[in-house]
């Protein structure tokens, strides 16, 4: 699975320090609603950066492996933008790295020589 970086914008941290934030994009998911309806989201999540602006701009459309997961959180109150309704919100959207995993050549038994230097072995 990918996300796909669609914008960044500029933050402050806690001590005032600029910095960018880049906006992640995940897949289209179908989820039930508190009421039971059904509805199509795509989760959305903001990644800091080290990054200057110019930087930022080229990696517009840039996929990284991964997903955005949901998160279990503290509730914390939230305003719909398009309606302006106060909501309580108990989650929030995270980006999850995908971990390639390595092959590991099991034909290969590692035994360290007289030497004391491991080399491998063929089985």
């Amino acid at each position: 699975m990918s996300v796909k970086i669609i914008e960044f914008n500029l933050r402050e941290n806690f001590e005032g320090k600029a910095f960018f934030a880049l906006t992640l994009q995940g897949g289209v998911e179908i989820v039930k609603s508190a009421n039971g309806g059904t509805y199509v989201t795509i989760p959305k999540c903001s990644l800091p950066t080290t990054f200057d602006d110019i930087v930022c701009q080229s990696l517009i459309g840039t996929e990284l492996p991964g997903t955005i997961d949901k998160v279990e959180c503290e509730p914390y109150s939230y305003t719909i933008p398009e309606s302006g309704e106060v909501v309580q919100l108990h989650h929030r959207y995270e980006y999850r790295e995908e971990i390639k995993h390595q092959a590991v050549d099991f034909t290969k038994v590692y035994s360290p020589s007289a030497n004391g230097v491991h080399k491998p072995e063929t089985v």
